[in-house]
């Protein structure tokens, strides 16, 4: 038996809580889903719908942050079963990074085999606008530069080798298909590309870091995703996400804009309905042994 440092759960922990999970359910879910902030209404496709409160799950962390409803809720999209985590964890809620990335794991004890996650971002590409969708095809993950790393501590053969690849870390097929899928909506306007930057949060980026994060090479930046990427695929999951640009990051002493989480909230309203049709239509091109339809 191998505990995370600091947590405690074990790989038997995993599987006990899938295990629970799976005995309150006949779906069996081969694509998951992680809806960033104020886009939890993804949940809303499923169809024949099991829920649970992240609360009556056992070793479950619990979601803190307003637009993170906290409900883990299994069902059917265009007929393949699925589950999505109405609500996220985050480093700033205090939680060790073990914790907020063990949903990957009990996915992948749940039988998934392809993760998508959703984050909401601020952009840092000038060419980029509020409102923009960007397929993410890389990250920098600053927390785990410094240490803070889902994989730090003993590793647990049974979920994946000691020192993963993350040259692939997201799906070049899953990222083109998004991209044909995305066209074929009338999405081009909206429908961009890059590289996304974790950082710890809770305080929104300085003007100086905007513009260093830009010069490493990032387009978007936020607080999640990079880290639940790491584990997904240390387990071996195939991974698509992509950034809802709700703000741009402020790169200017003269500007008088600010960042705020209201505006996050309010962006991914408005483009509900454009990222329900996206998934959909990707989902529904994915077969259950990962190749295309």
């Amino acid at each position: 038996m191998f505990p995370d440092l600091n947590t405690g759960f074990t790989y038997e922990d995993c599987k006990a809580t899938a295990d629970w999970l799976l005995a309150q359910t006949d779906v069996r879910p081969l694509v998951g889903i992680v809806c960033g902030s104020g886009l939890g209404g993804l949940a809303d496709m499923l169809k024949d719908q099991v829920a649970f409160n992240y609360k009556d799950i056992p070793n479950f962390p619990q979601s803190t942050v307003h637009g993170h409803a906290g409900r883990l809720v299994f069902g059917t999209l265009k007929g393949r079963d699925c589950v999505c985590m109405q609500g996220r964890f985050h480093l700033y809620e205090g939680y060790p990074i073990q914790k907020i990335t063990l949903p990957m794991r009990i996915f992948k004890l749940l039988g998934v085999e392809t993760v998508m996650l959703t984050n909401a971002a601020g952009g840092l590409n000038q060419d980029f606008k509020v409102g923009d969708i960007m397929i993410i095809k890389d990250h920098l993950n600053i927390p785990g530069f410094a240490g803070n790393h889902p994989l730090v501590g003993p590793n647990d053969e049974r979920f994946g080798v000691r020192f993963p690849c993350m040259s692939d870390a997201y799906d070049r097929e899953l990222q083109q298909l998004a991209m044909d899928v995305g066209h074929e909506l009338g999405f081009t306007d909206f429908l961009r590309e890059g590289v996304y930057c974790m950082l710890g949060g809770p305080s929104f980026e300085t003007i100086a870091e905007c513009r260093m994060l830009s010069k490493l090479g990032a387009d978007a930046v936020g607080m999640s995703t990079a880290h639940e990427v790491v584990v997904a695929r240390h387990c071996g999951m195939r991974v698509f996400a992509l950034s809802l640009i709700t703000n741009l990051a402020v790169m200017d002493y003269d500007s008088e804009e600010k960042a705020n989480h209201e505006e996050v909230l309010e962006w991914g309203k408005q483009r509900a309905e454009q990222l329900e049709r996206l998934f959909s239509a990707i989902v529904t091109r994915i077969e259950h042994n990962n190749n295309f339809v």
